[in-house]
């Protein structure tokens, strides 16, 4: 169905209601994390460090979609919190950033929430619009068209 393009309101734009969604969603998940001191983006640092992968944080940000300096900024504040340790790279003069015992702890505490999370975003959408939405996440994501 063609829209009249005179006639188009901000209510029909993708990325205004992709933005809106997305906060909705944040404040949803962050909510579950706020007792733990930990924000949906530090969240996802650890999981990415939780995967082991050893990768250098260009490589790990662009996992994540997340800037470099962003990435990095959350990388020393989970450092300072002890959640996360720092160890020279093993190619280079840089370093790597490994989940610390007391980061990997939390994160096994985390994990059941993040799960409860995600089944009630998927209870709210149903679970064929929850797969047809992050089936269309995925192909934005990676730049094909939906």
């Amino acid at each position: 169905m063609r829209r009249d393009p005179s006639r188009y309101n901000m209510a029909d734009c993708l990325l205004l209601n992709t933005v809106m969604a997305a906060r909705a969603m944040t404040r949803r998940y962050d909510e579950r994390l706020k007792p733990y001191g930990v924000s949906v983006i530090q969240f996802s640092v650890l999981m990415v460090l939780r995967a082991g992968r050893n990768e250098p944080v260009s490589r790990m940000a662009e996992r994540v979609a997340m800037d470099r300096t962003t990435l990095l900024r959350n990388l020393e504040l989970l450092v300072r919190r002890g959640l996360v340790r720092t160890e020279p790279a093993l190619k280079g003069n840089g370093r790597r950033f490994l989940l610390s015992g007391e980061g990997a702890a939390l994160v096994e505490e985390l994990v059941p929430r993040w799960r409860s999370a995600q089944a009630e975003i998927r209870a709210l959408l149903g679970e064929d619009d929850s797969d047809r939405v992050l089936a269309a996440l995925k192909q934005l994501t990676a730049g094909k068209a939906v």
